[in-house]
């Protein structure tokens, strides 16, 4: 583990160089690459040392956000070429890179919530420097109160379990007082709800999408979704017993959640909007399948987060790219991009048939994991999973066609000048969608 972490406190000082944006994009590849490499089919947790542990959970997610980082630059490559801070830039992304690795690696609770809570700083920038739209401050402002806010009362309640049992350590030793119910418990897992987001708590998330810049629509919608997702299972892996008193208030939420916002999406004419609500339906089911504390729940939770990670920052860089093009996100004025980029259309079918959980790929059989766990528990709820599978694939079937059909409008540029580095990006998604497909255990 020491020698995944030394090779990404190294690339914080690559932007002191010259010619280092293709080279952090290299860089981080190799790190991934060098990680995966390392990876065994370890279930159990290893701890390494007093303060960093490993498992098949950890080294995914760290896998996951080392390879995104680079996406994230490699997308951005407009802000190299018209200097726009780019070196400023690259350092934020290598810094919230270095942080979400060591967040999702370190075993002390405290420097774990330290870190959870400084993710949202490098976001932060990434919205109010690089943002397009006058509203960014205010979309920083939502992301900032809503996730800090929450996560208020679970500091609090770390704080008296610490002293409680006198154990800093996220996994061992802990004792729990006779007060701390069900409903206690529920505030310790708040600040993870808000930040996955469980629905209800989900206003920032469409409104922080819509003002980002395309690196900060894909770490937050790859990455940083996730670390709610990883404190739930870690919580919940600690204490499974504490779930039966709000499961099924949370699963009735988490569902009706995911039908509703499935239902908005398929009145959305905003495209990243469509796709950050997408991002809300999907973490409402996998919430779903993390609160039935059931080993298929815990594995689909995990499928669930890097199939959603590859498939939704795909789709924010295609969103962006069609921005590029024609000056709009509106499925309205978006059409007959059939017509003209055909290669382009290629890409949004593969990545929407992804994201609506098509065979063959790894989202299916997260979904079929996370529906299996949560019938087994609630026979009534298969009526709210079969909405919102059939939901999702209408919204994903209607953004395909708006976009890709219809007769074209008088701001369509009818010769795009498009990048290749767009289409590698693409192509460095879809590879380790595919890699899954045929080694599914990698992750589980």
């Amino acid at each position: 583990m020491l020698m995944m972490m030394i090779p990404l406190v190294v690339s914080l000082i690559l932007p002191a160089f010259k010619k280092s944006w293709s080279f952090s994009i290299y860089y981080l590849m190799m790190c991934s690459l060098f990680i995966l490499l390392n990876m065994k089919n370890e279930n159990s947790l290893i701890s390494i040392s007093s303060w960093f542990h490993y498992d098949n959970m950890t080294l995914a997610l760290t896998v996951l956000t080392v390879w995104i980082s680079s996406l994230m630059i490699l997308a951005s490559n407009k802000i190299y070429f018209m200097k726009k801070n780019s070196k400023m830039f690259m350092f934020i992304v290598l810094l919230l890179n270095f942080i979400l690795v060591m967040c999702f690696s370190v075993s002390k609770i405290m420097i774990f919530y330290i870190l959870f809570e400084a993710s949202l700083i490098p976001t932060m920038l990434l919205i109010v420097l690089w943002g397009y739209q006058p509203e960014r401050l205010q979309a920083s402002f939502y992301l900032m109160l809503y996730t800090v806010m929450a996560s208020l009362p679970m500091l609090i309640m770390i704080l008296y379990l610490m002293n409680y049992s006198n154990s800093y350590c996220f996994f061992m030793n802990f004792t729990y007082p006779e007060f701390m119910n069900s409903y206690l418990w529920a505030l310790v897992l708040l600040g993870f709800m808000v930040k996955l987001p469980m629905y209800m708590f989900h206003l920032w998330l469409p409104k922080a999408h819509v003002e980002a810049p395309v690196a900060g629509s894909m770490v937050l919608a790859a990455i940083l979704l996730k670390l709610g997702g990883y404190g739930l299972i870690r919580m919940t892996s600690l204490i499974p017993w504490m779930n039966n008193n709000i499961s099924s208030i949370i699963i009735s939420i988490s569902l009706v959640g995911g039908v509703i916002t499935s239902l908005i999406c398929l009145r959305q004419n905003d495209i990243k909007s469509l796709i950050a609500y997408s991002s809300v339906g999907h973490m409402g089911l996998l919430l779903a399948g993390v609160m039935t504390s059931s080993k298929w729940g815990m594995n689909g939770a995990m499928m669930m987060m890097i199939a959603h990670g590859f498939s939704s920052s795909a789709l924010f860089m295609l969103a962006n790219m069609n921005y590029d093009l024609i000056n709009t996100r509106s499925t309205m004025l978006s059409k007959s991009s059939l017509t003209f980029i055909p290669f382009m259309s290629l890409w949004w079918f593969i990545f929407l048939m992804i994201n609506m959980a098509a065979p063959p790929s790894i989202n299916l059989m997260s979904e079929i994991m996370l529906i299996t766990s949560i019938v087994s528990m609630y026979y009534i709820s298969m009526i709210l999973l079969g909405l919102i599978t059939f939901i999702t694939a209408g919204y994903c079937l209607y953004l395909y066609s708006m976009i890709n059909h219809g007769s074209s409008n008088l701001y369509t540029n009818i010769y795009p000048n498009m990048k290749t580095y767009n289409f590698t990006a693409l192509l460095l998604h879809l590879y380790p969608v595919i890699l899954l497909i045929m080694k599914p255990e990698m992750i589980i």
